[in-house]
């Protein structure tokens, strides 16, 4: 009887429920454009920043620079790092909408069980696009910029001139494979919650999860060894700690059900 008063005793009918969705939405869509329209004022700082790996390799170089290639491919990427750079900053707002919107429909212990996952989203993305900016992003460059030659007679030297679309587009690309394989912690230990997968499976399957790993690192990274190992080491060391996450959901469980079970036989004397 406790539990169930743990929970929102209001009952809202199926359109209540949907306006209910409808100005969560709204909610977040305005947060998203105000930060759109907010950083959209600093998108050359913010490019700046995100080129900041680049321009320190070519420190000290003459000559260097990014070119674009039609007459509105600075104007959309300055657009796109705004979107990316706002979605980035109200992502806290829109997450405690979606936090506000099935809340009510918890009890309290579910609500305890899923708030620090909720937390620990944005921090473990923010944690993989630090990892791929301050560490990959150096490597990688080098390792591209190693393709250069300075020409000599009878032939002509090869020099990068990086476009500004495709370099954000390769950066996006980047921090977003990298935050999202940071949340494989979350992902796991929530389906080991709720019983969908069990420490023992993931340890009998690691061989196979770190091939798979891999792969998966091979398809969406650039074809560059440094990337693929430095997405996929991080991952593996992430995939260990679900599974000691995992471990301790799993004890977790075993000791509620077993105070369960003793006030039951309690009850039952």
């Amino acid at each position: 009887m406790a539990l169930i008063k743990d929970i929102d005793d209001r009952e809202m009918p199926l359109l209540d429920h949907l306006l209910e969705l409808r100005n969560r939405l709204m909610y977040s869509c305005a947060a998203i454009l105000l930060g759109f329209l907010l950083c959209y004022f600093f998108a050359e700082d913010i490019y700046a920043f995100l080129v900041q790996p680049l321009a320190d390799i070519y420190e000290g170089q003459t000559g260097r620079r990014m070119i674009y290639t039609s007459l509105t491919e600075a104007f959309f990427t300055y657009l796109k790092v705004a979107f990316w750079a706002g979605a980035f900053l109200a992502f806290p707002f829109v997450a405690t909408q979606l936090w506000m919107f099935i809340a009510p429909g918890l009890y309290l212990n579910e609500k305890n069980a899923f708030l620090p996952f909720l937390v620990a989203t944005p921090v473990l993305f923010f944690l993989g696009g630090a990892m791929v900016y301050y560490f990959i992003f150096p490597l990688a460059w080098r390792f591209f910029l190693s393709f250069e030659t300075g020409g000599g007679p009878g032939s002509l030297p090869i020099e990068l001139e990086a476009r500004v679309g495709e370099y954000l587009g390769l950066v996006m690309k980047l921090i977003f494979a990298f935050g999202l394989s940071f949340q494989l912690p979350v992902a796991l230990t929530l389906m080991g919650r709720v019983g969908l997968v069990s420490s023992e499976g993931l340890v009998r399957n690691r061989k196979f999860a770190y091939v798979g790993v891999f792969v998966v690192a091979a398809i969406i990274t650039p074809p560059d060894i440094i990337s693929q190992v430095g997405l996929g080491i991080p991952i593996i060391a992430l995939y260990e700690i679900s599974i000691w996450m995992v471990r301790m959901v799993e004890r977790k469980r075993a000791e509620a059900e077993a105070e369960e079970e003793a006030g039951t036989d309690v009850q039952a004397t």
